[in-house]
């Protein structure tokens, strides 16, 4: 039977990427956005080139709360990159930027590939942290579903966590907070975290001390928390406090630094599943304390500013 095509004629990804990437740039106007989340952690994704207004911190604030603006964990904004196939800017709903975002890089890593700015399965993103590699392992629809990112080394040297302390590393040390001492665990992903273990977890410990934590003059850049509970060889449930975002469902960078810590500690082995209240994340750490992360994402929605949320920004 005769399909139409000559048999020279090859239909392959490239050659229908360079059509569908023209029809999406089309129908994207300005100022469009993406929510998406990863695991009830959930992130509005802009880029830079298609928006009108600028991203202040005040602007970052309105567009993150849940009343006034659109309600977010975060923004997600693509920039242009000299050193990798991407560039990503990660901001938390306070305002302030934090330099990486496991959650965050699954998220953008959908995004760009849903909409046709990544033409193959595999490219590189620039953060702040330094510059990763994702993977789409699998897709539902044409649309990505389950994302691996290499996440980079766990770094547990203090002073480039950063960490004040006097050991050349922060594992086991003592954290005193008013009524309670805890012993902390640091290390760095490509952003700093404080991990706490603990025999049980409860969500209001965290919520009250998690700030105190993350504010406490030991850390001069601020922290993200986890407290821990080591559960088997294979598994951790974690709770979180997140630098600038406060408590999060989920935390991709948190997952993998949870997973440093409790195998430099000799808790686990180098396979882990890391659960959290939003769902679970698979972590994988090698010899080389290289970190790889896989667990999926789903988009929540997609719009456009309104005239009078613009209005607001600029106010």
């Amino acid at each position: 039977m005769k399909t139409g095509f000559s048999k020279d004629f090859v239909i392959n990804r490239e050659f229908w990427f360079g059509l569908v990437f023209l029809q999406v740039k089309t129908l994207i106007m300005q100022n469009f956005y993406i929510k998406s989340h990863g695991l009830g952690n959930d992130y509005i994704v802009l880029d830079q080139e298609n928006i009108s207004f600028e991203l202040t911190e005040a602007a970052i604030v309105r567009i993150c709360d849940v009343h006034f603006g659109i309600g977010s964990d975060g923004i997600l904004l693509k920039v242009p990159s000299d050193v990798a196939d991407f560039g990503l800017r990660i901001l938390n709903p306070d305002g302030s930027e934090a330099e990486k975002s496991g959650n965050g890089l699954r998220i953008f890593a959908k995004y760009l590939y849903d909409y046709g700015f990544a033409s193959t399965k595999h490219f590189s993103v620039e953060t702040p942290g330094g510059v990763v590699t994702a993977g789409i392992i699998d897709e539902k629809k044409g649309k990505a579903h389950t994302i691996k990112v290499e996440m980079g080394k766990a770094i547990f040297d203090a002073p480039k966590i950063p960490v004040l302390t006097q050991n050349a590393e922060c594992i086991g040390e003592p954290l005193h907070m008013f009524d309670q001492i805890y012993e902390i665990n640091c290390v760095s992903v490509g952003n700093p975290h404080c991990v706490v273990l603990k025999d049980e977890l409860d969500e209001s410990e965290v919520k009250r001390y998690g700030s105190d934590i993350e504010n406490h003059p030991m850390f001069p850049n601020r922290i993200n928390v986890q407290f821990a509970k080591v559960v088997s060889r294979n598994e951790v449930e974690v709770m979180i406090w997140e630098r600038g975002a406060g408590w999060t469902l989920a935390s991709g960078s948190s997952s993998c630094a949870v997973a440093a810590i409790v195998v430099k500690r000799g808790l686990t082995d180098r396979n882990l599943t890391i659960k959290m209240p939003g769902g679970d994340l698979r972590i994988e750490i090698d010899e080389d304390w290289e970190i790889r992360m896989t667990g999926e994402v789903r988009e929540i929605a997609t719009g456009t500013f309104s005239p009078e949320l613009l209005e607001d920004l600029a106010l």
